[in-house]
């Protein structure tokens, strides 16, 4: 078995080559940053859950929406200023708003020196599920990412599947929870909880 695989994530290690512009469709910043969500819902697009609204680029969607050209700079450098925290060359990420949650879930019950398990288990409508839990233990075979504050455990068979994929909070109109945005899933079931 391997040894298990300590990363220290650090901001200077960051991607800065990834910008979001007005050009790119609303698919494709949400894709990349869940997080984008919620500041593009604050700016008045509320539709981005629509499958049209997913080709639209940005620039022409906050225009079509009656976003001034001032909204859309604001808009697009609050975009930006998210994006900085997610590294593309990490085994997986998690956003500020996902690792508060888990230091708030971490101290409301009492697991100091705990972190969160990622993992996928089969079954589901799309054949895989996601598995997030707390755990502080770590096997032989794990990746351990250290991110904001909290370790992040993969085991080598789920890193597999979630290598690339970022861990987010979202709290929406929909509901809030964890969200998992993986480049490697070829399909994801509505509930977002379950991909193939």
């Amino acid at each position: 078995m391997a040894k298990s695989e300590t990363v220290q994530i650090n901001k200077e290690q960051n991607n800065t080559d990834t910008i979001i512009t007005k050009e790119m469709t609303l698919g494709e910043v949400i894709k990349k940053f869940p997080s984008a969500v919620e500041i593009i819902q604050d700016y008045g697009l509320t539709c981005v859950g629509c499958g049209v609204a997913f080709w639209e680029p940005l620039g022409a969607a906050a225009k079509g929406h009656g976003i001034t050209d001032k909204q859309l700079h604001e808009m697009i450098g609050k975009l930006n200023e998210a994006a900085k925290d997610i590294n593309m060359n990490a085994a997986v990420n998690i956003t500020q708003k996902a690792a508060d949650k888990v230091m708030q879930i971490i101290q409301q019950k009492k697991k100091e020196g705990y972190g969160l398990r990622l993992g996928i288990v089969e079954g589901g409508c799309s054949g895989f599920e996601y598995s997030i839990v707390l755990d502080d233990k770590t096997n032989d075979d794990d990746t351990v990412v250290e991110q904001k504050g909290v370790k992040v455990f993969v085991d080598n068979k789920s890193m597999e599947f979630l290598r690339g994929s970022l861990i987010d909070y979202v709290d929406t109109m929909q509901g809030a929870g964890f969200k998992i945005s993986n480049p490697n899933a070829q399909h994801s079931c509505g509930c977002g909880n379950s991909f193939g």
